[in-house]
């Protein structure tokens, strides 16, 4: 049976249902427009907590809302196939983050006196990105205290709940040290009896992600239509997108809007435009600057496990705690410092061992995944009830670091991606500024070579004023395609030394608004 909605006519149509495709949506239906939201993956069941398991079979991630095909991965010339912490599923990879919505600095978006930026600054600045942050931030309810260290105006925060005994710990440990924490920036709705769901789909309207603050309000106007299980092909036209080629319930449709706002995620979308080639499009869609797919980036993360101080009550773990003194140190653009709400358990060690592992040269020795489980035993014994903390490195852009695309296997999610010496010896500015912040506290890096979050993908469609140097313009619609829009990491110049997802939903707003001012 057809869905109701693909016989519809609809203003707009939003590919992907994350934090930015959400986000995008709501705000659009609530300015009058009839919002399509199209998501490859399962709409799900809502009372679901799972969260990144690790399943191997595609039919069951599929089933969890995890992206089913692996990553074909080729770093510094070494081919791997793990799978990546995504989503498919209505709300995307957000219904599995940790709520994590963090500000970036001025720096981060401007060239400023005393710290020039790597690409003199992003086409829309942070002056101009302010208000988008504040309006995201009381859309997702992000509650926390302001970070010590800015000089900036913070954000519209809502008051955080009170440390615990452990974080309360935490924090006079490392203020004795000289450094700044404060209540870390999460997007969490305080409702009775609520689960704290960092890490895992959250079965209630608690945790604040692209299905409880953009999806389901977008529905719930009236303006707006889901179907899920729609895999969309390719992008059909000339010098506007002139239809969507989509694949649900066993059949090939197409689908018209006037309107297409791209939210597929920095890997899903750029894969779109690259597949979808045509007369007019040889090398794909929107991809006449040939920059679709490159310039992807991530951060680097720098895991470690720390004890709080002896006698310090276990009050479970944490993700309250973030601190910023090593966010541009030495001269460096280096990164936040933040805890991952994760203690250092047997489960959790064994998944990062597997992760290590799979990024590594053993990982196709038959059977060595199973053996990973003593050294996790050994080392949850010895780690007690430390926290983990990570580091997030900014990382920076390069042609060379992108998403593939073959034509042979059009479903196969590929990339490659060169660690280069500047982002190395970063890295190793990053190791000895966190050694040195957090001496005389016990603790350990939980990795040796330099491990790329997967999980905070950007840049490969980047925005800029040039169309021979970007994909997109500053209003993030393709300067190729006069009715194409982008509202996902992919628009990101550099990464930033935070967590990409505020950012995200601050830009979708931020597009939202100038469609609709165009439209009036």
């Amino acid at each position: 049976m057809t869905h109701p909605a693909l016989e519809a006519d609809h203003d707009v149509i939003v590919i992907g249902t994350g934090i930015g495709g959400g986000t995008v949506g709501r705000a659009l239906a609530e300015g009058g427009m009839r919002v399509l939201f199209l998501e490859q993956g399962p709409a799900g069941f809502r009372q679901e907590r799972n969260g990144l398991s690790e399943i191997f079979v595609p039919e069951g991630r599929a089933a969890r809302g995890l992206w089913p095909r692996p990553l074909h991965a080729t770093i510094d010339g070494r081919e791997s196939v793990t799978y990546a912490p995504l989503g498919a599923g209505v709300g995307g990879s957000s219904v599995f983050y940790a709520g994590t919505l963090e500000r970036p600095e001025r720096h981060d978006l401007d060239e400023t006196g005393d710290r020039p930026h790597p690409t003199g600054g992003w086409p829309v600045g942070f002056d101009a990105m302010r208000p988008w942050y504040d309006r995201a931030a009381e859309m997702y309810h992000i509650h926390g205290t302001p970070d010590p260290l800015s000089p900036e105006a913070p954000m519209r925060l809502q008051p955080p709940p009170a440390f615990n005994a452990t974080e309360q710990a935490l924090v006079r440990a490392f203020e004795a040290r000289g450094l700044h924490p404060y209540h870390a920036h999460t997007a969490i709705r305080r409702l009775d009896g609520c689960l704290n769901c960092l890490g895992v789909k959250c079965p209630r309207a608690c945790k604040m992600d692209g299905r409880s603050a953009g999806i389901e309000p977008a529905l719930a106007t009236g303006r707006a239509a889901l179907v899920d299980r729609a895999e969309v092909l390719r992008l059909i036209g000339a010098t506007s997108v002139e239809g969507v080629e989509i694949r649900h319930d066993g059949q090939t449709r197409v689908l018209r809007a006037p309107r297409v706002v791209l939210a597929g995620g920095a890997f899903g979308s750029a894969r779109l435009l690259l597949r979808s080639r045509g007369e007019a499009w040889p090398e794909g869609a929107a991809n006449g600057s040939g920059l679709v797919g490159r310039n992807l980036m991530f951060h680097l993360n720098e895991m470690f496990a720390l004890w709080p101080p002896r006698g310090t009550p276990d009050d479970g773990a944490t993700k309250a705690v973030s601190l910023r003194d090593l966010y541009h140190a030495g001269g460096a653009r280096l990164g936040t410092v933040q805890a991952m709400g994760i203690r250092a358990s047997y489960g959790e060690i064994v998944h990062y061992l597997n992760r290590m592992l799979a990024a590594s040269a053993w990982s196709r020795v038959p059977g060595l995944r199973q053996m990973t489980r003593v050294p996790a035993a050994l080392a949850a014994q010895l780690f007690g009830h430390a926290q983990i903390f990570v580091g997030l490195l900014e990382d920076m852009p390069y042609p060379g670091n992108r998403v593939l695309w073959d034509p042979a296997e059009p479903d196969r999610l590929a990339m490659t991606y060169d660690l280069h010496p500047e982002l190395l010896e970063r890295r190793r500015l990053f190791r000895r500024a966190i050694a040195r912040a957090f001496r005389g506290q016990r603790r350990v890096f939980l990795g040796m070579g330099p491990e790329l979050n997967l999980g905070h993908p950007s840049g490969t469609l980047r925005f800029g004023s040039d169309p021979k140097t970007s994909v997109l313009d500053p209003g993030c619609r393709a300067h190729d395609l006069r009715n194409l829009w982008v509202a996902d990491s992919s628009f990101m110049p550099t990464s930033m030394g935070v967590n990409p997802s505020l950012t995200i939903a601050a830009n979708a707003l931020r597009v939202a608004n100038g469609i609709l001012t165009e439209i009036r």
